[in-house]
């Protein structure tokens, strides 16, 4: 442990300004047996600063055994510093295994120079976007972004194969990994899509609930990332997808990617 604790020390990046990311905790089934999702935004995983407002949710839902993909619902209300709480349709077995999902409502902000920068680094943004931005800024022009928010879920239950692609997602990770549930110790892998195709070249980090810490890998050309989790626990992987508006004009559009999942201990 000691060996992976230096060598992770070298691989990783502080959060020292982390981006807002959005993502899903699982919480006990309901008295009528039905899941209950908490969805919320903090600089710091695990730990949630706000929730997400029922009104931003664009799209959601579980998939998975007698699950369907209605929508989930809220309820109830958020206390500050905890998620949104949000229903399944109906009844499950505590047992069962599914991928849930939200996609939330574009929004569109202004963010000055430094702050700029932070956010850059904290994405580990590419080349082409620094210099892009490099000659933005040089004309004076201010950073404009519209993103959007995608959020997944994987809950294995007694057991859980290969996630499917959500098209619901427009940029989505598929935990591909088998056998489940996950083990520490042993190899994840992971597909990014963006509108349903493999997403190349995108930076992604692995965060644990128990580091500060995390893990940066890049997917190949196939959109995949793989890596060994060491620790049992709570996970997530986050990316952002950071590009030039599609309209041509001097905007950024993104698509922020979590994907939550847990890892058992060793057998």
């Amino acid at each position: 442990m000691r060996r992976w604790a230096a060598a992770l020390a070298l691989a990783m990046v502080s959060a020292a300004a982390p981006a807002h990311d959005t993502w899903f905790t699982t919480m006990p089934l309901n008295p009528r047996g039905q899941w209950v999702l908490a969805l919320g935004t903090g600089t710091a995983f695990p730990v949630y600063e706000t929730p997400v407002a029922a009104h931003q949710l664009a799209h959601s839902g579980c998939v998975g055994e007698a699950v369907r993909g209605s929508p989930l619902r809220a309820a109830g209300t958020a206390a500050a510093g905890s998620g949104l709480p949000l229903r399944a349709a109906r009844p499950v077995s505590a047992l069962a295994a599914a991928s849930c999902w939200a996609r939330l409502v574009p929004i569109d902000i202004q963010i000055d120079d430094p702050t700029v920068e932070i956010y850059l680094d904290e994405i580990q943004a590419l080349p082409a976007v620094r210099a892009r931005w490099a000659e933005l800024k040089a004309r004076g022009v201010r950073f404009q972004e519209t993103y959007v928010k995608h959020a997944r879920l994987e809950i294995d239950g007694e057991s859980g194969g290969p996630a499917t692609a959500l098209p619901e997602l427009g940029l989505d990770a598929r935990l591909e990994t088998t056998p489940r549930p996950l083990r520490a110790g042993e190899r994840v892998r992971i597909q990014v899509l963006r509108d349903g195709q493999p997403l190349a070249g995108l930076p992604v980090q692995f965060r644990s609930e128990l580091s500060p810490l995390g893990l940066w890998r890049i997917t190949d050309a196939e959109g995949r990332v793989e890596t060994v989790l060491p620790l049992a626990g709570r996970w997530l992987l986050r990316g952002t997808d950071l590009r030039p508006a599609a309209d041509g004009s001097d905007r950024w559009e993104s698509r922020f990617l979590t994907l939550a999942f847990e890892v058992q201990t060793r057998r």
